[in-house]
């Protein structure tokens, strides 16, 4: 039997107060409904199925990239139409994951016992017993422990409000199954719909085995109402993250002040501060510290490198040995050799600083080359902007650029040569020479300062 998922997201979600529709929300920089969708799709499936209603284009976006069909609800009817709706378009011998969008951290390890389960055709629930299960549906089950009923927590008595394993929602079960139970239910309750939830006791009556699989954290399997769940899942998650990272050596001086919004890959004695982010795919090798107030998107950092406070590294590749900051700020396309090092207020674009070379201070290099053992003075800055197009900067070997320097691309400054402070430099400066390019110094005596008028 193949695997197809049907995931609803199709409502707006108002207890969010949001123009944007609640799925699309994100926990640790995804969407709702790709962060689920992506994590169901790692179970290769014949066909992952989205129903979609509120701001359906934009919806539908987001799992784009993973062959989703999407399937309009006109109008929401309850649970049992919106997957009504996606069941039409499944394959008849498939085995289905029924989910809900807003429920984004379900493991993929759990679909896919609740998956080999159904294969035998059963009904697979995922449940979780909660401290507080108020306002849920609790689980009845019998006297011999097998699951019966779900009552909705308005019509459970107090003794059955008394349980705490709860129903989320989420089953995995045959399409044939599916495909016989959905003409059975019907509009008979208070809210005038259909409710997937009946399907339940559907089993119940046909005698079709009903099992349950419970996550080994109970926030995988809650869903997102409003920003006070959104966040105290997200601040689940991070700690969550934080705390494998620490089980596999990384040093965290505050798990509760971390955020990974993609993937970190940490080598052996890694050290970070509070107040980090971490962004798309980040790998830190070896005895990397990283400091305080920091953003690293997409980079790749060398052993031994040291970032200090509020730095920001973006798209960039850093070697062993090197020294950041604070404040540095490298964009797109920067790469460090090994021992490099960029100081404070020090930003750099698409630029290449070669090993052992340096900027300390106050400086900007944009689509520059640098050499090995190059030190850049502080204020200097590579021109390279023309108001249309952008030339490069190429700084050779062993070069000395004395501060508060403007070199106008595109220009090369040679080998072992030297740029004087204060130069504007507009031409190539051959191997070994000095450059000075600034107006003659003038001292004139006698001068008289201004005075202020009254007026």
């Amino acid at each position: 039997m193949g695997v197809e998922a049907i995931i609803l997201a199709a409502g707006q979600g108002t207890r969010m107060r949001s123009k944007l529709p609640k799925v699309l929300h994100t926990l640790a920089g995804k969407p709702l409904l790709t962060r689920l969708a992506e994590t169901t799709a790692s179970l290769d499936l014949k066909g992952l199925h989205v129903v979609v209603g509120h701001a359906a284009d934009e919806v539908g976006a987001a799992v784009a990239h993973l062959g989703a069909q999407c399937h309009y609800q006109a109008e929401q009817k309850g649970t049992g139409h919106a997957f009504g709706i996606a069941h039409a378009h499944v394959h008849a011998d498939s085995v289905l994951l029924l989910m809900y969008a807003d429920s984004p951290l379900i493991p993929a390890q759990v679909m896919a016992d609740m998956v080999a389960q159904a294969q035998q055709d059963k009904l697979v629930m995922l449940t979780a017993t909660l401290a507080d299960p108020s306002g849920f549906g609790r689980i009845i089950r019998n006297g011999q422990g097998q699951v019966e009923a779900i009552v909705e927590h308005k019509d459970a008595s107090p003794q059955q409000r008394l349980l705490s394993e709860i129903n989320t929602g989420v089953y995995a079960l045959p399409a044939k199954r599916l495909q016989q139970w959905l003409p059975r239910l019907d509009t008979n309750n208070a809210q005038g719909e259909l409710y997937i939830t009946d399907i339940v006791e559907f089993a119940v009556a046909d005698g079709v085995t009903i099992e349950v699989v419970q996550p080994e954290h109970v926030e995988q399997a809650l869903g997102v109402n409003d920003r006070i769940q959104l966040a105290e899942l997200e601040r689940w998650f991070q700690q969550h993250q934080a705390t494998e990272l620490m089980r596999q050596g990384v040093q965290i001086a505050d798990p509760t002040r971390l955020d990974i919004r993609g993937e970190l890959t940490c080598g052996q004695d890694v050290a970070i501060d509070v107040n980090c982010v971490f962004e798309g795919r980040v790998t830190i090798a070896d005895d990397v510290i990283v400091g305080p107030n920091c953003c690293i998107k997409d980079a790749t950092i060398g052993a031994g490198t040291v970032i200090k406070a509020n730095s920001v590294i973006d798209q960039a590749k850093i070697g062993e040995a090197c020294d950041i900051g604070p404040f540095a700020r490298l964009r797109p396309g920067s790469e460090l050799a090994n021992k490099a090092k960029v100081g404070n207020f020090v930003e750099t674009k698409k630029t290449y600083l070669g090993a052992g070379s340096k900027a300390n201070h106050f400086t900007y290099l944009g689509d520059t080359q640098v050499g090995a053992g190059v030190n850049i003075g502080a204020g200097t800055i590579t021109c390279n902007y023309d108001g249309v197009n952008k030339f490069q900067t190429r700084i050779e070997d062993g070069v000395f650029v004395g501060s508060n320097a403007s070199l106008v691309a595109p220009v090369v400054i040679g080998a072992g040569a030297t740029v004087g402070a204060g130069s504007t430099v507009t031409k190539d400066v051959p191997t070994d020479n000095l450059a000075v390019a600034r107006a003659k110094q003038r001292n004139m005596a006698g001068w008289a300062k201004p005075v202020k008028v009254d007026k």
